[in-house]
């Protein structure tokens, strides 16, 4: 009987410890980022010698709180059996995981909360991508799996995805990665969030970004907010740069942290952190998505835009995200499908425009030749000089009035900042830890005096040199002018013209590098389906080797 006891007793003991274990295993514990930094100095990128790692006022242990019974019960060898079923796979493989049995939504979303931990607890892996996370998303998966009936291959139904964190959640803050909109409970959801949800979308969180979508400090390190800390590259961590300002969201995708994740362009800001981070981003034509709800810099420019791992997703996701809203002035009403069973992988009839400037890049040039060689008519563009000024004027005045206009309509009613100045005001009470880096941009947009009468000048002026660079579009009658990474984002921004980013290699130091799509206006279908073709070509993207 004795015998007996203690036997029982030690297993209490053992089931206990191992309890333990897998409470104190994946603790978000703060680091010691003094050697780290030391290394960043002789960083050859200027933007790249960081002044700290570790985000100060966020706390990892507490945004996992609401998840700690559930995470208990999954095991490692369950994460390790479900890899196979989700890593890098797509949406329509996934939805027919599901569909066998073999994956459920709950199983699907517990996966990218045991990930996520597992990699942002581990300092020597850690990517600082995640803000916060949806408290209620693992009771909303299991509503999704008790409800689903019919599922579409190419639906968002379940599916989780994170969003910047400049876009509205009911259930989380959302910051811009600001100290001053820390408590920004917004009380609905930005539009694309009410359609993502309306199409059965799970919204697993947000990610970190280039604080005030990288509008904010000038020369500072893509990726960093005072919020998040400094995102960080899975390819090269603190190596190469994240690209910004949807810095999260394009690390997060790259990292398997989810299905896919929202991003925000005004000029870049998701064919930059796409291009970075070896992952498909489409830039919208403005008015195909809405900007309701979303933390501004230029209603002129600004547009949210789908990250992804792959075309198909890209596709898939903008479907769920598109319709008419009647409170953004430059919403339209799209009729498109952009999937309906698939893309046809060809590029039968195709002609594509070439910067004759960009061939001197090897893999630029050796890409071009693969699409020559599968019948791509290839046209050589030799672009003109054209006049950028008043690039920077056009986004210090649309922010001087569109982020009050947020603030009064979108945001946390309770908010003590009303403008530009207030928020200036707040950062110098404690620069060190609400602007390191300073804040010279904003600051730049307080002393502008441009009257809306020359804002309107500049903004034509800019359009008409940028549809001077694109020209040939029209009169070669392109399908697409081909770029690489974010190197015209600024001109396409300013013309009204959609990109697409899709992985296309790897420099010799391991760094990714993409091939940028610059469509006609309201022609996103036509860049997915030339950037699927391209995409099953040269199946260029390939997992982070220490995420895998």
């Amino acid at each position: 009987m004795k015998k007996s006891l203690l036997f029982l007793f030690a297993s209490l003991v053992l089931i206990s410890c191992k309890n333990q274990e897998n409470e104190t295993e994946f603790q978000f514990k703060k680091y010691d980022e003094t050697a780290a930094l030391e290394a960043q100095r002789n960083h050859k990128n200027g933007r790249m010698k960081f002044k700290l790692f570790q985000s100060k006022v966020l706390d990892m242990n507490e945004v996992y709180k609401p998840f700690q019974s559930e995470l208990k019960k999954f095991s490692d060898e369950e994460y390790n059996n479900l890899k196979p079923l989700i890593l890098e796979q797509d949406i329509p493989t996934l939805q027919r995981h599901v569909k066998d049995g073999t994956l459920s939504y709950e199983k699907l979303t517990i996966f990218y909360l045991y990930r996520i931990r597992k990699f942002e607890s581990d300092s020597t892996l850690s990517l600082n991508s995640i803000i916060a996370l949806n408290p209620n998303v693992l009771k909303e998966a299991r509503e999704k799996d008790a409800n689903k009936s019919n599922v579409s291959e190419f639906s968002m139904y379940g599916m989780p995805v994170l969003l910047k964190d400049n876009i509205n959640t009911k259930e989380m803050p959302t910051t811009a990665g600001a100290l001053a909109l820390q408590r920004n409970y917004s009380k609905s959801d930005a539009f694309i969030v009410e359609k993502l949800r309306a199409n059965g979308a799970l919204i697993l969180g947000k990610v970190n970004l280039s604080e005030w979508a990288y509008f904010f400090c000038s020369g500072c390190p893509l990726g960093y907010s005072a919020i998040g800390g400094q995102t960080l590259n899975p390819y090269g961590r603190a190596e190469f740069e994240t690209g910004g300002s949807s810095s999260g969201s394009g690390v997060a995708v790259a990292a398997n942290f989810a299905v896919a994740a929202v991003g925000t362009e005004t000029s870049g800001s998701i064919t930059s952190p796409s291009s970075q981070n070896s992952v498909v981003g489409l830039k919208p034509t403005i008015g195909v998505l809405s900007r309701t709800g979303i933390v501004p810099i230029s209603s002129t420019l600004d547009t949210p835009g789908p990250m992804t791992k792959n075309v198909i997703d890209n596709a898939i996701f903008m479907n769920a995200m598109r319709g008419f809203d009647q409170n953004d002035s430059k919403s339209k009403e799209i009729d498109e499908e952009y999937v309906q069973n698939g893309f046809r992988n060809s590029f039968k009839g195709k002609r594509i425009g070439v910067f004759k400037p960009l061939l001197t890049d090897s893999i630029y040039a050796l890409n071009i030749e693969k699409m020559r060689k599968v019948g791509v008519e290839i046209v050589e563009i030799t672009p003109p000089e054209i006049s950028f000024n008043g690039f920077v004027t056009l986004l210090n005045i649309d922010m001087k009035y569109d982020l009050p206009k947020y603030l009064s309509e979108n945001a946390d009613k309770s908010l003590f900042i009303k403008n530009v100045k207030d928020v200036i005001e707040f950062n110098k009470k404690d620069s060190l830890l609400r602007a390191p880096y300073g804040q010279q941009l904003f600051e730049g947009i307080e002393r502008d005096q441009t009257t809306i009468a020359e804002l309107e000048v500049i903004k034509e002026n800019l359009k008409t040199e940028a549809n001077k660079y694109l020209q040939a579009l029209e009169s070669e009658d392109l399908d697409a002018i081909l770029s690489i990474n974010n190197y015209h984002s600024g001109i396409a921004a300013v013309s009204f013209h959609p990109t697409l980013t899709v992985p296309m290699g790897y420099k010799t130091s391991g760094e990714p590098i993409s091939l940028t799509f610059v469509g006609k206006p309201f022609e996103e279908r036509n860049l997915l389906e030339l950037g699927y073709a391209f995409e099953q070509l040269t199946k260029a993207r390939k997992m982070p080797k220490n995420y895998q």
